[in-house]
C-alpha cells in the first residue's frame, strides 16, 4: 500500500498567550488514515467488519470494541469514518499503537458489500494535541452528531422554545466532551463551557437499527480538542466527527 505520511509533532502547539491555560492538560496522539476508496455513510459498518476480517485472529479489541464477555464500553480509540467521500480510520491514544497491526499488512483487499476494494492510502497524518481547559475559546464544526437517546429525545421535543432546545443540546455536548476526556484518562477540574453558534442542518440517521436525529452544528468551547475525533453516539461508525474551524486564535493542533 502506498503511503503519503505527514507527521506533525506538536511540540510547539503555539499559543499566543501561554497564561490562557487554567489547568494542566494532556497531549493526545491521533492518526488519520485516509484511503482512496469511495464509501457511503451506510457502508461504514461493512468497512469496519472488512478491516477486522483481514487482521490476525487475535487482534486488538480496539478495532471492534467487543470482548469475550460483551462490549468494551469506554470511548472508542479506533473510529471508522467517511471523510471527503473516502474511507478513513481515526486512531486516538492507545489506538495509534494498535493500528500497527493493520500497517503490517502489505497488501489489503477488503470486501464492502458486493465489491472488492484494494485499500490504497491517500494520506496518513499523525498529530499530538494538547487537550485541556483554557480561558480562550476554540471554534469547531461537528457533523452527523447524534446527541439524543430515546429518553432525552422526548425531553428535547417537549421544550417550548429554540433557546431551551439549544441549551439542552449544549449540556449534552459538555457531557460528550467529558466522556471523551474520561476515556483518554484526562482529568478536567474546571468548568467546560460550550456554546452552539449555528445549527446548520438536521437529518435522520439509522444507528443500530434505530432512527435518530442527527445534527450538523458549529460550536465554541474552552477545551482544545483533536481534529477528526468523534463525540456523541455512534463514534466508532463515523458519527459526530469534529473538525476545527481555522480562525482559532490559539492553534493547538495544526
Amino acid at each position: 500500500m502506498s503511503k503519503n505520511i505527514i507527521i506533525l509533532d506538536e511540540t510547539n502547539y503555539f499559543l499566543y498567550n501561554l497564561e490562557a491555560s487554567i489547568e494542566k492538560g494532556m497531549k493526545i496522539r491521533t492518526i488519520l488514515i485516509k484511503f482512496t476508496t469511495d464509501i457511503r455513510q451506510s457502508e461504514i459498518p461493512a468497512f469496519r467488519g472488512a478491516i477486522n476480517a483481514v487482521l490476525e485472529e487475535k487482534h486488538s479489541i480496539l478495532f471492534h470494541n467487543h470482548t469475550d464477555d460483551g462490549l468494551r464500553y469506554s470511548y472508542p480509540l479506533i473510529q471508522y469514518k467517511r471523510i471527503g467521500g473516502k474511507a478513513a480510520i481515526v486512531c486516538v491514544g492507545e489506538g495509534t499503537e494498535a493500528i500497527g497491526e493493520f500497517f503490517n499488512k502489505s497488501d489489503v483487499n477488503i470486501q464492502i458489500g458486493d465489491r472488492t476494494e484494494q485499500m490504497e492510502f491517500d494520506r496518513i497524518e499523525a498529530k499530538q494535541t494538547l487537550v485541556q481547559v483554557w480561558n480562550e475559546e476554540f471554534h469547531y464544526n461537528i457533523r452527523k452528531w447524534l446527541p439524543l437517546s430515546s429518553d432525552n429525545y422526548r425531553n428535547y421535543r417537549s421544550l417550548e422554545g429554540i433557546s431551551e432546545q439549544i441549551q439542552f443540546l449544549q449540556n449534552i455536548l459538555v457531557g460528550n466532551i467529558l466522556s471523551f476526556c474520561k476515556g483518554l484518562g484526562i482529568t478536567i477540574d474546571q468548568e467546560i463551557k460550550c456554546t452552539i453558534t449555528q445549527i446548520i442542518e438536521t437529518h435522520t440517521y439509522t444507528y443500530k437499527g434505530i432512527k435518530m436525529m442527527g445534527f450538523d452544528i458549529e460550536f465554541k468551547t474552552n477545551v482544545s480538542l483533536p481534529d477528526y475525533i468523534g463525540l456523541g453516539k455512534g463514534v466508532s461508525l463515523g458519527f459526530g466527527t469534529l473538525t476545527k474551524k481555522h480562525n482559532n486564535k490559539n492553534n493547538i493542533n495544526e
